[in-house]
């Protein structure tokens, strides 16, 4: 009789089954040891910060929760500007070729110029309002109406009049950066600020990496991509970065409705019980801010956001002159860049905090920020053997596309290009990565002291001088790739912002001392003396010593012989 026929049959389900079982265990113990990990630490926290009657535990955590939706959004507005950067040279192209690249320099600023006009007076209205729901409510309601108009543009006429306007009403909506930095400043106590700062600095800066690596993603689409709703909608390569915002956007917008997003402002309040004030309106008037400090904060901001806009703005088509690639392989290599960026970035914000815990915020502002992105800016200054590849000048009539090889590479309308020696690949990466390690130190360090600074009060004019700061860089880097880097090409490019970023380091270094930001302490209450007269006062209690000793904790007595 054959054996095989009294083997169990199921067996191998049985081993799979039960070390399905096994590691459904594993996972489950995993993530309950993780739980309770962070509840013991939220509960930590929470005990540290909650001894002092400044709020309730409920009010603590809506008040956190109101935070981490100002991270979103500043994510989002951030990502609203990357998000084209890489692709809309080669868009502006295929649509209207006869728009050039100085147009191109005007799309891409556009976006900061409309943020940098409206920073200021969405700071005053939100100030006038004492709230900052509703103008964020219209600002993404906006946002989500023009990355729409961006995603259509293949549907309309003179493309790129109607790209330039959806770029300046996105930087419109974008001016909403200036109430968030506000409500943040307004919304942490002190020993938070350091951290919550770094945290939305990290979702900026995240929001201006991810955004190319977001389009690289979009890249298998391919220029034709799908048309849906009967043709009123393409989605492509190009098009699909303007529809991610489009929903991003939307889910946003649902986040500051009532019941999602409740507004608590604590800084006031604890300035005011540290130093024994009764109304937080006197307590921040009587503080005066060192105007000097928050002006060289301004500048330093401003330097080192067109330092980074400049680079993110210029890399695409630099690495397209440079290395001769053409427009899939610039989007492709530029969001891997990007996205490896992203987790240096990352990394460095982890290590903001713990460092500040060592060194004066104002020194790792100098030497770890500063100092990096002027090596950065230093090595993009090319020394390569050889010119690079020289472009032919695109011919119609050949019946050759713009990636064919005779077309890539510097193109010969830029005179520099046969002169000037070509950047090394090695010099491109190393440099960029310096940035992505000195722009997140320097740009939520700034923002920290800055807040520190200014001190209780409310901050949404400050905060929209500092964003239309962020934002006129914003607006000259466009418009200096258009002109400098185009006209005079790498040379004067890199050594003008090499001594800015170096200029700009060296006043930092003379002004550190203005750079501390005020202690607010309670005001010493005066020591009293009480000197008993004899040992019979002595012996006879005094209801009014003992009870203004019950009362005052500064009050000592002292024997007169030591007296």
């Amino acid at each position: 009789m054959n054996k095989s026929l009294y083997e169990p049959k199921h067996e191998p389900a049985t081993v799979t089954l039960k070390g399905h079982n096994y590691y459904n265990g594993v996972h489950r113990y995993i993530m309950e040891y993780w739980r309770k990990f962070r509840e013991r630490v939220a509960a930590r926290n929470r005990t540290t910060e909650l001894d002092d009657d400044l709020e309730t535990l409920e009010e603590y955590t809506q008040r956190w929760r109101s935070v981490r939706v100002i991270y979103f959004t500043m994510f989002l507005m951030a990502l609203g500007f990357s998000i084209i950067l890489t692709g809309i040279w080669p868009f502006l192209s295929e649509l209207d070729p006869t728009a050039g690249k100085e147009f191109m320099g005007l799309i891409v600023a556009a976006n900061p110029l409309g943020q940098m006009i409206f920073s200021p007076i969405f700071g005053r209205w939100g100030n006038k309002l004492g709230t900052i729901r509703l103008p964020l409510l219209i600002s993404l309601a906006l946002f989500s109406v023009a990355s729409a108009l961006y995603s259509s543009l293949e549907l309309v006429n003179n493309v790129k009049y109607w790209m330039l306007a959806s770029r300046f009403l996105i930087g419109v909506s974008s001016a909403n950066i200036a109430l968030c930095r506000s409500y943040l400043s307004a919304a942490t106590r002190l020993n938070e600020r350091t951290h919550a700062v770094s945290m939305v600095s990290l979702a900026q800066v995240l929001g201006f990496i991810i955004g190319p690596g977001l389009q690289a993603l979009v890249t298998p689409l391919g220029r034709k991509g799908q048309v849906w709703f009967w043709g009123a909608m393409h989605v492509n390569m190009y098009t699909a970065s303007g529809w991610i915002n489009v929903i991003m956007s939307l889910g946003n917008f649902v986040m500051f409705l009532p019941g999602f997003f409740e507004e608590h402002r604590i800084a006031a309040r604890e300035i005011m019980v540290m130093q024994g004030g009764t109304s937080e309106r006197e307590t921040w008037k009587a503080i005066k801010p060192n105007y000097y400090s928050a002006w060289t904060l301004i500048v330093a901001f401003f330097v080192l956001v067109f330092n980074f806009v400049l680079l993110e703005t210029l890399g695409t088509s630099l690495t397209m002159d440079m290395f001769a690639w053409t427009n899939n392989e610039a989007l492709y290599n530029m969001g891997i860049f990007m996205t490896i960026a992203a987790i240096i970035s990352l990394v460095t914000f982890v290590l903001i905090e713990p460092l500040c815990k060592i060194f004066a915020e104002r020194y790792v502002l100098i030497w770890g920020g500063f100092s990096l992105m002027v090596v950065g800016r230093l090595l993009y200054i090319p020394w390569g053997p050889d010119p690079p590849k020289l472009a032919i000048a695109y011919n119609a009539s050949s019946n050759l596309s713009l990636d064919d090889p005779l077309y890539l590479g510097c193109p010969v309308t830029q005179d520099w290009c046969p002169e000037l020696p070509a950047l090394t690949l090695t010099q491109f990466i190393i440099g960029f990565a310096l940035t992505s390690v000195g722009y997140p130190i320097g740009v939520t360090l700034i923002q920290t002291i800055f807040s520190k600074v200014l001190g209780p009060r409310p901050q949404g004019v400050w905060m929209g001088i500092m964003t239309a700061a962020g934002c006129l860089s914003r607006v000259m880097g466009p418009v200096f790739v258009g002109s400098i880097y185009t006209r005079l090409g790498t040379y004067w490019t890199f050594g003008f912002t090499s001594i800015m970023m170096l200029v700009s380091m060296i006043w930092l270094l003379f002004s550190n001392r203005v750079l501390i930001p005020p202690v607010f302490e309670k005001p010493p209450i005066a020591m009293q003396v009480i000197h008993p007269k004899d040992k019979q006062n002595d012996a006879t209690p005094n209801d009014e010593s003992d009870e203004l000793l019950v009362e005052s904790k500064a009050l000592r007595i002292v024997p007169s012989s030591q007296a």
